[in-house]
This record gives structure tokens, sequence and C-alpha cells, in this order.
């Protein structure tokens, strides 16, 4: 039991600890002011899929005793010999693209700890597609905890008058608003690419990194074919890794390993625990973002907010341990 216990608190703070670089050095680095270039989101999306299949395909080779020809037979039978499987994975692949190049844009306007509590309604869209896709029942603790989540970002959405200069407010409000707009769009592709997954993974048996290298052979196909068709002049004039520095190799390392430190997560966090991770790291974003980045001001408004969505997050997994049906992922 107490090598368990331990497990779990690790990967809470694994949990929190990259969910809240990933938000942190992602924001600073698109706000980054330098001499340069910046890099291209679109180009840090496609170096995160390459390190994603590397590490999965590291995982699978020590599976296999370090062995290449084993390997190899996997690799072949699970991936060459099935299409229709691989196939399959092209429609959450796609989606996935699109959520991660959002994200890009959403932190270039939205400061960390606004992204961080608007970015929690993809519980609403992940439990919503739950409902629709693989027919999940949601208790009433559920319902009630999202209807706390949609209140909850609504106050953090709440526009404040300024007493600035009237041009800036107007700049600062569309520069919010494509912000606030690329995070909705994120929450519904996240949701329903999650419920996708999720289902796809519940009808085979394959390996979770095998699935992973599977997902990513077609992310990396989207993400360079948007790379090339949206940011094809810059990658000519500069290259593709133009205005690469040390925090933009954190942020494709982060964003590589996160998915994947989530799926081992799971194994030893319950709901309750990953509740708890995600309120820590808004918790934690929100003071960076104003004693470090000093991009954020904070309003009792604000703070209304984020306490419901936190309350949200708890509330939703309360009822998953009683409840004998199913157990929902978000």
């Amino acid at each position: 039991m107490a090598p368990s216990s331990s497990l779990k608190y690790v990967s809470l703070g694994v949990l929190v600890l990259q969910t809240t670089l990933l938000v942190l050095t992602m924001r600073y680095s698109r706000t980054l002011k330098e001499d340069g270039p910046r890099y291209l989101a679109s180009s840090a999306v496609v170096s995160a899929e390459v390190l994603k299949i590397f590490t999965c395909t590291l995982l699978i080779f020590s599976e296999n005793n370090f062995s290449l020809r084993a390997m190899y037979e996997q690799l072949n039978e699970e991936i060459l010999n099935k299409p229709v499987e691989l196939v399959k994975l092209a429609i959450p692949a796609g989606i996935y693209t699109l959520q991660n190049n959002l994200l890009y844009v959403a932190l270039s306007n939205l400061d960390a700890a606004t992204y961080q509590v608007t970015y929690q309604l993809k519980i609403l869209t992940t439990a919503l597609f739950s409902v629709s896709m693989l027919g999940k029942e949601l208790g009433c603790y559920q319902w009630l905890s999202l209807l706390f989540l949609m209140a909850g970002v609504t106050l953090v959405q709440w526009p404040v008058e300024s007493l600035s200069d009237s041009e800036q407010n107007v700049m600062s409000a569309s520069s919010q608003f494509v912000g606030l707009m690329a995070v909705l769009m994120a929450c519904v592709s996240s949701g329903f690419a999650g419920v996708y997954f999720e289902k796809i993974l519940k009808e085979a048996s394959q390996s979770l990194w095998l699935r992973n290298i599977q997902l990513g052979l077609f992310s990396f196909v989207f993400g360079f074919i948007g790379m090339v068709a949206y940011d094809g002049e810059s990658v000519k004039q500069a290259g593709i890794f133009q205005g690469y520095n040390i925090i933009t190799c954190i942020v494709v390392v982060l964003q590589a390993l996160g998915g994947l430190i989530v799926a081992v997560v799971i194994k030893y966090a319950d709901n309750i625990l990953k509740g708890f991770a995600t309120s820590l790291s808004i918790m934690v974003s929100t003071l960076i973002s104003y004693f470090l980045l000093k991009d954020f001001n904070p309003t009792s408004v604000f703070f209304l907010g984020a306490v419901l969505v936190i309350a949200a997050t708890f509330l939703y997994g309360y009822e998953q341990k009683p409840a004998s049906s199913s157990t929902n992922k978000v």
C-alpha cells in the first residue's frame, strides 16, 4: 500500500509540474521580445510529434528487451499489416494537430492564468461527447459541476473596465477575443478527439505506445502540410528551426512528453487527484503570471470564477468511485 500511495503523489507532482511548465514556458516564448524572427508555432508542433514518435519507439524497444528484430516485427505487424486500424487514427490525429496549433494562438493572446482556467472547459466538451458517442451516464454531481464550470469560465472572461488609453483597450480586447476563440475551439477539438481516441483504444488491444506512434505519424504529416501551407515562405527564407532557443526546445519537449506523462499518470492517480493537480496548476500559473511574467492583474471576479472552476474539477470526479457503470477520462 505504501509504494502505491507514494506513486500517486509522485504522479500528482509530475502532472502539476508538466502542466504548469508547459503553459508558462509557451506563454513566455510567445511574448519574449527578440531581435530575430520568432519561432514558428507550426514548426514547434511538427518537432513535438517527431520527438513523441522517437520516445514511443524507444519505449517499445525497451519492452522488447532491446531487440531490434523483435521491435521491427511488432511495428511491422501492428502498423504496416493493419492499414484499417491505422487509418482510424487519421481523424483524431488531424484534430490534435489543429488543437496544438490553437494553443499557441491562445497563449500568444491570453495570459497563462486566464488560459488555464478557460481551458478547463474541455471537461464540459469531453463530458458531452462521452454521453453522445460512448453512451456514458453522468450523475447529478457531475452535471452540477458542469454548471459551476460554465459559470466560472464566464466570470473569468468577464470584461473589466480600464482607465488606460482607449486605442490600447481596443487592441487588448481584440487580442483577448482571438485568444478566447482559440481556446474554445481547442476545448471542442480536445473533447471530441479524446473521446474518439478512447473509443478506439477500447476496441483494440494494442499498447498505448504503439497507438501513440500511429497517432504521431498522422499528426506529423498533417502538421507538416499545415506548416508548408501557412508558413511556407518563412520556412524558405529562414528554415524550419528559425527563432529556436533553449525556451523553445523546452516547450517542444514538454508538449511532446505531456500526453505520454498523462497516460502514465492515469494508471496511478484517480479523478480526484487529477482534479487536484489541475487546481494546483491553475494557482501556480496565476502566481507566476502575476509576480514573474507581470502580464496578469487579478480581480475579485477572476478569483470567484477560478474558485468555481477549481470546485468543478473536484465535483466532477466526486461520483466516480461509487458509480459502478463507467469511468470518464477527461
